[in-house]
């Protein structure tokens, strides 16, 4: 008896990243196997922007196979393999002939240093190769697990050759070997001879390129001193060290500009999808990252005021004032989702009120006036649109509703198509008014208003708005169910309160929109069996009808997620409860090797010894990095 699916085609899946290698530098990344090979795993590749130039890659010895045995990672743009070549090594059981392999990623460039380590009494040679397998298939294609080799043209000359697919371009060279096209493979070839118990070493490079790129490297070093940093944490807890080490590396290779402004630099959002300017991604990374550095919070806000919405497009979800959601080099398609998101796309109903806030803190933590005098045109338009546009139907709370019908259903942080539920989990219907918005809105607009009066602008009205908007807060989002009191995840398209206990509650916290009483009402709840898994705050509550611990944002952990709430508990003078929510991600941090993923499974730990993978989930993350900087200032509060 045959199963009726036998011999229907499998359905294009999105690659899991979990168990692979990554080395980067913004807007270049590398993934590959244990040994540094590319092509076994779908996400195998060498990507510039939305491009993955190179699918497969192989290293091989004619003399000896290659049996890798370690991997080390001293940075988030280097890793080295180290291998054995035991075919050319002697007969005693130690062994003596090493093959290392140090890779380096940079924003435009890929290098390996290829070294064979010999320690034996006579010399070594052997017959290095590498090879390449060019595609420049899109990066979206890829993440829907349909990627297709696009057509290419090869150029070769004297020691390089240049492969390039319209204006994608790559080009190697191999720096005292030989290089070569060998069916449709770019080959390198080095015969070495490693001295008795010397070494030989070898160098190849692929640079790479794309005229349509619209992100380019940071062009200057980080501006802080992540060891220094990690070294100066004090106190009884080891792990903190260790992860603000690796957040701030991953955040440094995050780093990227505009080619019309190099000297404002942003976080991209994270590795491999998301290589680019996400408005409320960059906005909470460098919001997060004040107490380490303030001067990318100042370039992120430059950047995205210099793209702030002019006009009313619903195609492209712009309206005036209205901060960027995402920008691409091309449209980006969604397959089996009917989402079609022009490159530069506005469907964020939050990026506008956290840009005001950004603003703000920046103010306080020192922005120089000069800096912050430029930002009042925008700050003053970023107002209006919060207090006259952001309320699609009038009802007096900011809401989302996607107008063109192939934008984003849901345009809040959780935005995948089921994220926002009732308690029995059905989905709510919109125009949807997300209860952290409103908290949002209420700081920007209350600290937009400290701004305008420090020069000399009239804020009048907005400190009525913001009260208004208080009480009506206070009178529509509370709800009560088995799980207990607290704000609802959002009001629906009928102004029901959405009842689903969820970390979105998290965000209200030191906005000033709930009292004090309610902010430790609230705080108990997120510290609470059915919220806290041990590795952080989950997405939805155990008790929800909805709840599943691999859910995207329906059960599952988000690290920058969990910090907000610890953010917002610090805010709001209540440390012992952030002190208890860093402790999750301390843990987490811990079991994820101090490179902390997008997002991890909801597991109990009382159930997992350490948190359980989302396979598919991106690392590094800039807000995931980001989070160690909370933890570092909750661990530090007196």
């Amino acid at each position: 008896m045959t199963s009726d699916h036998a011999d229907a085609p499998a359905p294009p899946l999105q690659p899991l990243l979990d168990a692979a290698e990554v080395v980067l530098r913004a807007p270049t990344q590398v993934w590959s196997g244990p040994g540094g090979d590319l092509g076994a795993a779908p996400i195998d590749g060498i990507y510039h922007g939305d491009v993955r130039h190179v699918r497969a890659l192989t290293l091989t010895c004619d003399e000896s196979p290659i049996e890798w045995i370690g991997t080390s990672r001293p940075g988030a743009s280097r890793i080295v393999f180290s291998g054995l070549l035991r075919a050319i090594d002697d007969a005693m059981p130690d062994p003596r002939v090493r093959l290392i392999r140090d890779r380096t990623a940079e924003g435009a460039a890929v290098r390996e240093r290829l070294e064979i380590r010999n320690g034996r009494s006579i010399p070594v040679e052997a017959t290095l190769r590498v090879r390449l397998r060019p595609e420049f298939a899109s990066l979206h294609a890829v993440k829907a697990g349909e990627a297709e080799p696009a057509e290419f043209e090869v150029l070769s000359t004297e020691g390089s050759v240049a492969v390039a697919a319209g204006t994608h371009r790559f080009t190697v060279v191999a720096h005292r070997g030989e290089v070569r096209i060998a069916e449709e493979l770019v080959e390198l070839e080095w015969r070495v001879s490693a001295p008795p118990r010397g070494s030989v070493s070898v160098d190849w490079v692929v640079a790479l390129s794309d005229d349509t790129l619209v992100v380019r490297p940071a062009a200057r070093p980080a501006p802080w001193d992540a060891p220094a940093l990690a070294a100066s944490v004090r106190g009884p807890e080891p792990r903190l060290a260790r992860w603000l080490a690796t957040a701030l590396d991953d955040l440094d290779a995050l780093r990227l500009a505009l080619p019309d402004a190099p000297e404002d630099e942003f976080y991209a959002a994270g590795a491999p999808w998301f290589f680019t300017l996400f408005g409320r991604d960059s906005i909470w990374a460098a919001r997060l990252l004040l107490p380490v550095d303030a001067s990318i919070a100042a370039s992120t806000l430059r950047v995205l005021a210099r793209l702030q919405g002019a006009e009313d497009d619903p195609d492209s979800a712009q309206e005036p004032g209205k901060i960027l959601h995402e920008l691409r080099a091309t449209t980006l398609e969604i397959p089996g989702e009917q989402v079609v998101l022009p490159p530069t796309y506005y469907g964020s109903v939050d990026s506008t009120p956290l840009w005001v806030c950004l603003l703000v803190d920046a103010w306080r933590a020192g922005m120089p006036d000069d800096e912050v005098r430029a930002l009042l045109p925008h700050l003053r338009r970023a107002l209006t649109w919060i207090t006259e546009h952001g309320d699609s139907d009038g009802d007096g709370f900011l809401d989302y509703l996607d107008r063109s019908g192939r934008g984003l259903a849901n345009q809040g942080w959780k935005d995948s198509g089921d994220s926002i539920q009732w308690r029995d989990g059905a989905l709510a219907q919109g125009p949807i008014a997300l209860c952290e918005v409103q908290g949002y809105a209420y700081e920007a607009v209350l600290g937009g208003a400290d701004v305008l009066d420090r020069f000399g602008e009239d804020a009048t009205g907005l400190r009525e708005w913001a009260a208004t908007l208080r009480g009506r807060f206070a009178d529509a989002y509370w709800v009560s169910t088995p799980e207990g009191r607290y704000p609802a995840v959002a009001l629906d398209r009928d102004k029901r309160p959405v009842d689903t206990l969820t970390s979105n509650i998290g965000h209200l916290l030191g906005t000033g929109i709930l009292d004090p009483d309610d902010e430790r009402h609230v705080a108990s709840l997120l510290l609470g069996e059915s919220m806290s898994s041990g590795y952080g705050i989950r997405t939805m509550s155990t008790g929800a009808g909805g709840y599943w611990p691999l859910s995207y944002h329906g059960g599952s952990v988000w690290a920058h997620d969990t910090a907000i709430a610890a953010h917002g508990m610090l805010r709001a003078g209540l440390r012992d409860e952030a002190r208890g929510v860093v402790g999750g991600l301390l843990a987490a941090a811990e079991g994820f090797g101090y490179r902390v993923p997008e997002l991890h499974s909801g597991d109990p730990a009382t159930e997992t010894a350490a948190p359980t993978p989302y396979p598919a989930a991106c690392r590094p993350q800039a807000w995931s990095a980001a989070a160690a900087v909370v933890a570092w200032s909750a661990l530090a509060a007196g």
